[in-house]
């Protein structure tokens, strides 16, 4: 039996209207969804650090910029440029509030001339508290909002963030041992922050200077002794090759820590996703620094040892006592004619008192365990 013309023709007409019914009906849902681009705006940031580029600390910087961009997938990008290559390594703070600079990394010793009690974050005892406990006081105790009040209180156009929990830098390099505190005396010395009042009360005749300045300083006699920070960063530096001497323990700076700033008005600009991925990232990059820190100083400080001819000493008892003795002067003075100053350094003093009772009570003496497992000792008494 012959089909029809008409029937032979349904099926075709049927297809064609089911497509021009579907093309109609994909037009109309294509028109009631956004248009998603596929070009990807990239927001660029130039940041300093206070860093050498040859410095692990420029490494830490450059770290951090990496999880942010690699976060991103690229939408925001981050490039990290050496001390002064824009701007001296004490000048960051006010680059970066004028927007000169979109951010930076640095340490908050640097503002001390700024407002001293910026300094409180960084320098002294801390009430024994080492920096990743200053991290937890500043995050958790009040830090956090007292630094932005500080900032306000000068000024300062920065978005700031504390990173990267430093582990307790050494009295320093010297000519000879120092093995009482009258050593000290008129000795021409390097350090940064409230550091500097400090060992101008033990008789020290002080000059801050930026990391990349002490070797040269200390080899053309300008310096009879520095400090700065690691064994890492003191051996690329050159210490070792103007010094033998390295005196290890100090109250000066023993809780320091990193500090990332953005400048505020184009931080503020950024989209939520941004600043959430910044502050996470921040997070990462400190857990990242303190555990690459722990393998590099370590290789650093047994390769100085046994390869650059270094005698590292034990900074003596007497001289840590009186570091504390001094240190409480130093506080009282400042804080008497500087509310914020003392604000800063009672709610330390109550975070401390609670916290180091929680950690000594809690965590074994380490050393106990080392010397049964290597047999070893302390470093040797000067």
């Amino acid at each position: 039996m012959k089909k029809s013309h008409k029937q032979s023709q349904t099926p075709t007409s049927s297809r064609r209207k089911f497509l021009g019914t579907a093309t109609t009906a994909s037009a109309a849902a294509a028109l009631s969804f956004p248009m998603i681009s596929t070009a990807q705006t990239v927001t660029q940031m130039r940041f300093q650090s206070t860093w050498p580029s040859k410095d692990i600390f420029h490494e830490y910087a450059q770290d951090f910029a990496k999880k942010v961009n690699d976060m991103t997938g690229g939408e925001l990008k981050i490039e990290v440029l050496p001390a002064g290559a824009v701007v001296p390594a004490f000048g960051l703070l006010d680059a970066v509030s004028k927007g000169t600079l979109d951010g930076g990394h640095g340490v908050m010793g640097y503002n001390y001339g700024k407002q001293s009690a910026i300094a409180l974050w960084t320098s002294g005892p801390v009430f024994g508290m080492d920096a990743n406990m200053v991290l937890a006081w500043h995050k958790y105790g009040g830090g956090k909002e007292l630094l932005e009040k500080l900032y306000t209180s000068i000024g300062a156009n920065v978005t700031s963030f504390l990173t990267g929990p430093m582990p307790t830098q050494p009295l320093g390099w010297f000519k000879k041992p120092i093995t009482k505190k009258e050593d000290l005396q008129g000795l021409k010395f390097r350090t940064n922050g409230l550091a500097i009042d400090l060992f101008t009360a033990m008789g020290a005749a002080v000059n801050a200077l930026p990391g990349g300045e002490i070797v040269p300083a200390m080899d053309r006699g300008l310096l009879d002794g520095a400090e700065f920070n690691n064994a890492s960063s003191d051996r690329v530096l050159g210490f070792p090759d103007v010094s033998k001497v390295c005196m290890l323990q100090s109250f000066h700076q023993s809780s320091e820590q990193f500090e990332i700033s953005f400048n505020k008005t184009k931080y503020e600009a950024l989209p939520p996703k941004m600043k959430a991925i910044i502050a996470n990232a921040v997070e990462a990059s400190s857990a990242d620094m303190s555990w690459k820190a722990i393998d590099r100083y370590s290789k650093d400080y047994r390769e100085m040892q046994t390869k650059d001819g270094v005698k590292f000493y034990k900074t003596p008892d007497a001289i840590l006592q009186t570091q504390l003795s001094i240190w409480d002067d130093v506080v009282a003075k400042k804080g008497a004619d500087n509310p914020l100053f003392k604000e800063v350094e009672k709610s330390q003093r109550a975070f401390a008192e609670r916290a180091m009772k929680w950690d000594m009570d809690t965590n074994n003496n380490r050393r106990m365990a080392y010397n049964h497992y290597f047999a070893r000792t302390a470093p040797k008494k000067a």
